[in-house]
């Protein structure tokens, strides 16, 4: 792996712990609003689906070690056996499952890799929800119907947002770093 790929990987990292930095708790949930989900969709439309994962499999395995990079400045495994870890697991899932648009939003028509971003951003922000709400209704004994309703349903506007902020730009940048994509 060249240089300018592990740069480019730990960029992605570090732009997600930084992402999930700008939190703000909700009372009525134990899940923050934070950026993190535009970081992890980014990560995956400009890095595509391996290299997207790593960035973010690195984000987590740097918190995982205690590295005050989740929301918070928290870190360590207490972080990802708490009540949010799932959101933190499903990060490098979710960043190759939004990096499957990559190499077709490079080659498309403007609209199109619009529209391709934009579904596999949902995709991988499905699977947030999915593995989040599910670990969170475990840990925290929720049922999961409560669980979703605390940990998915307050957000899922927002994150649209965020999924369509990362698609644009992603599709404006997609030109330039498309050469080293591969």
């Amino acid at each position: 792996m060249s240089a300018y790929t592990i740069t480019r990987v730990a960029l992605m990292a570090a732009v997600t712990a930084v992402a999930a930095q700008i939190a703000v708790p909700l009372p009525f949930s134990p899940v923050p609003f934070t950026l993190q989900v535009l970081a992890v969709v980014l990560s995956g439309l400009l890095l595509g689906p391996f290299r997207g994962a790593m960035a973010q499999a690195v984000y987590v395995l740097i918190g995982a070690v205690g590295a005050p990079v989740f929301a918070g400045f928290s870190g360590g495994l207490g972080s990802i056996a708490g009540p949010t870890g799932g959101y933190l697991i499903s990060y490098p899932i979710a960043a190759a499952l939004a990096g499957l648009a990559a190499s077709a939003m490079k080659d498309a028509a403007r609209r199109r890799a619009l529209w391709m971003g934009f579904l596999c951003g949902c995709a991988a922000l499905a699977t947030i929800y999915a593995l989040g709400a599910v670990w969170l209704a475990v840990v925290t004994g929720l049922p999961l119907p409560v669980a979703v309703a605390q940990g998915v349903a307050p957000f899922v506007v927002f994150d649209l947002v965020k999924v369509a902020l990362a698609t644009v730009v992603a599709v404006g940048a997609a030109p330039a770093i498309a050469p080293s994509r591969a």
